[in-house]
């Protein structure tokens, strides 16, 4: 499989960044047949020995290892960065900070933009690397001197959403071969081919460094005492319940909500300076519009206002909407149809067809 780089593959020094997964292992694998010279790089992200044990999470102790398996099959050099500290900085602190502002954060996104798109690549530069591959479900195409991402031919196995904020310089360099595949029977059938061990190894689950999905509990370790009790109130004024901390819910929740049965009632809102959780009917989650920040594009600016399709999750399906270029880098997005279920903190991310225009982060509503 070749990249769009000139002259022959064996010139060009590709490094790919190798979780020990199916997809980055298969990347690897169709760089080093088609000719490229072929480094993997391996991110040591946390403390691996509390988590050795733990299945279902990247980049933990047996996930390195696999790695290194890996490259050794493949006859190419393997390297282990420990990005322990950058990691937790950028990535975990920002996932703790998020939740306790009444976010729902999206620590996928953070890793890609402030670790790997940044730190990695520039690591990738440094080794005389020309491209810095990944295993991720998204496809790049140069349009004359400009690159362009988009979505991956498998709209199931797509990942463009967690791709919203990399950067066009960040996008010029780097290579997505599975972005192409049909599905991903065709990455372990390309496995099996290859001969690695890691062939039936099961797709990550869990945000890596949230054990069995527990992420209060991680909140609770990053934070000490940052937990407080509140009221948990419907729209109407009356007081429900009670709960021991906001981050135990998140917009649009309806089960688990302890209290009661009654009338279906959704979390609406939560208040990180009362502490309070908001719940109410499913209209109440009915937006007609949400403002986004941190916005990061890759379209051409010809308009301030234009029409596109966007997701406001990443499950989510893209829908028709309005779209208003701000200053100091936000948006405003106007729904053809109100959307239900917004929360801060996640992505909006805007599309023209299959190509992602780019995105933002979804601000706090003014009323919480």
């Amino acid at each position: 499989m070749l990249l769009d780089l000139p002259g022959k593959p064996q010139d060009h020094r590709i490094v790919v960044a190798m979780s020990g997964g199916v997809d980055s292992s298969v990347a690897a694998a169709l760089m080093v047949e088609a000719g490229y010279d072929v480094i993997g790089i391996t991110l040591q992200l946390y403390d691996q020995g509390a988590m050795v044990a733990k299945k279902g999470a990247c980049c933990a102790g047996q996930d390195i290892y696999d790695a290194r398996q890996v490259c050794d099959k493949l006859g190419i050099p393997h390297y282990i960065l420990d990005y322990e500290s950058r990691f937790h900085e950028s990535v975990m602190n920002d996932f703790a900070d998020s939740y306790l502002r009444g976010e729902t954060p999206i620590p996928c996104v953070r890793c890609n933009q402030n670790v790997k798109f940044k730190d990695l690549l520039s690591t990738a530069r440094d080794l005389g690397a020309e491209a810095l591959v990944t295993g991720h479900y998204v496809q790049r195409f140069q349009k004359g001197e400009k690159s362009e991402l988009h979505r991956a031919v498998d709209p199931i196995r797509d990942q463009s959403y967690f791709l919203f904020a990399t950067t066009q310089n960040q996008l010029d360099f780097l290579r997505f071969p599975l972005g192409s595949l049909n599905a991903k029977t065709e990455t372990r059938k390309h496995a099996k081919r290859f001969g690695l061990e890691i062939a039936e190894k099961p797709d990550s689950q869990d945000i890596c460094f949230v054990p069995n999905g527990s992420y209060v509990s991680v909140v609770e370790k990053l934070r000490p005492g940052s937990l407080e009790e509140g009221e948990i109130l419907h729209l109407d004024g009356r007081v429900l319940g009670t709960h021991t901390g906001i981050i135990g819910y998140t917009v649009g929740q309806r089960k688990g909500l302890g209290i009661g049965g009654g009338e279906p009632l959704y979390v609406v809102g939560l208040d990180p300076k009362t502490h309070r959780v908001y719940v109410g009917p499913k209209e109440a989650l009915a937006k007609s519009e949400v403002y986004i920040q941190e916005l990061n594009w890759l379209g051409e600016q010809t308009k301030e206002t234009f029409n596109a399709l966007v997701k406001i999750r990443s499950a989510h399906k893209p829908v028709p909407a309005k779209i208003t270029l701000l200053e100091n880098g936000k948006a405003r997005v106007q729904f053809d149809s109100p959307e239900y279920g917004v929360s801060a903190g996640q992505a909006c991310v805007v599309y023209d067809g299959n190509r992602v225009l780019g995105g933002g982060w979804i601000e706090r509503d003014a009323l919480f």
